[in-house]
């Protein structure tokens, strides 16, 4: 009885080894896939950094570190958005037209491989964009945050790449390999926009930050302003005729829903497809 016992617990963990070795696999496949793609790795590596360069440190520069701190939050939300929208929704609708997810039906691989492989790389290139404003902001722009500070904003970028990379896959599901990159920026320059990373809403019409909450990007950008220990925008006590700061839980809500949904749609139109 022993020996069966034995026997069964080291299948189970050659079992385990073997998924694990799988995802590790389809997660360097899809890097080195990525990697070799300039059209992809330039933009979403060094534009928040350019952006955060000319307008965050060119503000700081004339004396507002408040600014360069504050575009430190939102840019690294930009950052997390281009990630996980254009890493999903363009690569997978040029693989749905190659045939790609018929062929992975027939191979020895956990059906999930290759959309974990996704989020882990999509998170990945967030990490790094976050770590590039860290850099930028700190050594040209003045900013100083507690370690605590830094980690929770690193955090929040990294997971906040999820959301936008269920957006991503449920475009990618929709349109075709030739109307994916049109759709993406159809959708994330205004959604950036409009949620205030590039400027705060303050600074727009009163009609921009009363419907600033219909965007994701907007409730992430308030947690990662939360974690900097800086106000959200817009909507403090005293500012008449906007809304009241919006309470964390409602944030994570928000982003937890509109994750989940666009998981459930992608993946069932995705297997209706194959």
């Amino acid at each position: 009885m022993d020996t069966m016992t034995t026997t069964t617990d080291a299948r189970q963990t050659g079992t385990r080894v073997r998924l694990w070795r799988c995802y590790l696999l389809d997660t360097r496949c899809e890097l080195l896939r990525l990697l070799r793609e300039p059209m992809y790795v330039i933009p979403t590596l060094l534009f928040p950094a350019l952006f955060y360069v000319m307008f965050g440190l060119l503000l700081a520069g004339r004396g507002s570190s408040e600014a360069a701190r504050y575009l430190l939050a939102t840019y690294g939300v930009f950052g997390a958005m281009g990630a996980g929208l254009f890493g999903f929704a363009v690569t997978l609708a040029i693989d749905r037209e190659r045939g790609f997810f018929a062929l992975r039906r027939a191979l020895p691989a956990p059906p999930s491989a290759w959309l974990v492989a996704r989020m882990l790389i999509a998170m990945l290139f967030a990490l790094v964009i976050v770590l590039e404003l860290a850099t930028l902001a700190v050594v040209f722009g003045g900013v100083s945050l507690a370690p605590g500070q830094w980690a929770l904003l690193w955090t929040v970028s990294v997971l906040g790449a999820l959301p936008f990379c269920a957006i991503g896959l449920l475009l990618g599901s929709i349109a075709g390999a030739n109307a994916a990159p049109a759709w993406v920026n159809l959708l994330f320059l205004p959604m950036a926009f409009l949620s205030g990373l590039w400027l705060p809403l303050s600074m727009l019409p009163d009609v921009f930050a009363r419907l600033a909450p219909v965007w994701p990007a907007w409730h992430l950008a308030q947690i990662a302003l939360g974690a900097t220990g800086q106000p959200g925008q817009p909507g403090q006590p005293g500012q008449p005729g906007q809304p009241g700061p919006t309470p964390l839980w409602l944030h994570l809500l928000v982003l937890a829903v509109v994750t989940v949904a666009c998981c459930v749609l992608a993946l069932r139109r995705l297997a209706r497809a194959v």
